[in-house]
């Protein structure tokens, strides 16, 4: 069996904005904690928490909307998948939505955004794209 935690993430955080929920729970790890801290800085989630529940751990993530109750991520796409990664150089790091929306990239100091990757001249994984 097959599992990407990542999209996993994803759509679990997409699904509860149709739904208009408050917060979304999610199993726990380090690069979901790190994609949340993006998020919750680009100001596409109102916040995220860990919570302890003796395993792995919950991320709790608080989901944000606009005045009108529109959900602040339009949509959220996983790009490189446990299937065919997907890799990029720092002169061809996407920009989403002609720099509207924001690329995820895992490079070696650490996951960043695009914006930040090309200021530091890194490349890398590109993760997702959110807007």
């Amino acid at each position: 069996m097959i599992y990407d935690p990542i999209s996993d993430m994803i759509c679990q955080i997409k699904n509860a904005g149709r739904k208009s929920k408050e917060k979304v729970d999610i199993p726990a790890s380090n690069i979901k904690e790190e994609i949340s801290k993006i998020l919750k800085a680009e100001g596409y989630i109102s916040n995220y928490k860990r919570l302890d529940d003796k395993k792995q751990g919950i991320l709790r993530i608080f989901l944000k909307y606009s005045p009108d109750k529109k959900h602040m991520i339009t949509d959220i796409k996983r790009v490189s998948k446990l299937s065919m990664r997907v890799y990029k150089k720092t002169t061809k790091l996407p920009r989403v939505l002609r720099g509207i929306g924001t690329a995820i990239i895992s490079t070696s100091r650490g996951l960043m955004t695009d914006e930040k990757a090309r200021e530091e001249h890194l490349g890398g994984e590109v993760i997702c794209y959110v807007w």
